[in-house]
């Protein structure tokens, strides 16, 4: 039974490591580009990543079993006012740690970014990842920075490190999709964002960027 336990182990660790090819080549491409990535022929398609909503709800609980139950009122949301105060217990439950020192390292980092201080931000993100590896949103953060900065082979790596960590990262798959569209891999960026929305289907601006880019890569239907 143990060996039968340890093969499953070995069969999803393969799976994953196959599914992040693509992410890894893309991130290795962006850094091997002697100018920086190309500018695509579009604007940014969004100024950042998802990122949570400046005030969280104090929320409490088993995490996986909470994020589990609010992942499905998410899908289920009658309209946009359910849907962005299920998002936000999302959002808090990914930000919520019991370490006080992450804590407080997130805080200074989020003044630091909001002041456009990246490089400090950054640091203390440094700090986050090493203290709490597990700990989604210090990767999360770190790989919006990393884009803000067009530093995307950076974010890339930082964003592969959320989706193993949190497959249904919504914000993380945009970011994602946001910069295979800067670097003008508009299929890969057409799947990332299709599986944001799959995911949560009220993200701003997302349905339209699938629409143009669905256009562009698939052709319009007759």
């Amino acid at each position: 039974m143990v060996l039968r336990a340890f093969d499953r182990v070995l069969l999803s660790c393969a799976a994953f490591a196959m599914a992040m090819l693509p992410l890894a080549a893309a991130a290795q491409s962006a850094k091997e580009r002697p100018d920086g990535p190309p500018k695509h022929h579009l604007e940014k398609p969004l100024d950042q990543p998802p990122t949570p909503p400046a005030k969280l709800p104090r929320v409490g609980g088993d995490q996986t079993r909470g994020l589990d139950f609010l992942f499905g009122a998410l899908k289920a949301a009658p309209d946009e006012a359910s849907a962005k105060h299920v998002e936000a217990r999302i959002w808090a439950l990914w930000t919520q740690t019991t370490s006080d020192t992450t804590a407080l390292l997130m805080a200074r980092s989020k003044v630091a970014m909001d002041a456009k201080q990246y490089d400090v931000a950054v640091k203390l993100l440094d700090a986050v990842v090493k203290l709490r590896p597990d700990y989604v949103e210090g990767w999360n953060r770190r790989a919006t920075i990393y884009y803000m900065q067009n530093e995307y082979a950076r974010s890339l790596g930082d964003i592969e490190q959320v989706l193993s960590r949190e497959p249904r990262h919504f914000g993380a798959l945009a970011g994602l999709g946001m910069i295979m569209q800067e670097l003008g891999d508009d299929k890969r960026a057409l799947d990332a964002f299709r599986k944001a929305l799959a995911i949560n289907p009220h993200l701003d601006k997302v349905p339209d960027l699938v629409k143009t880019l669905s256009e562009k890569v698939e052709g319009r239907d007759i």
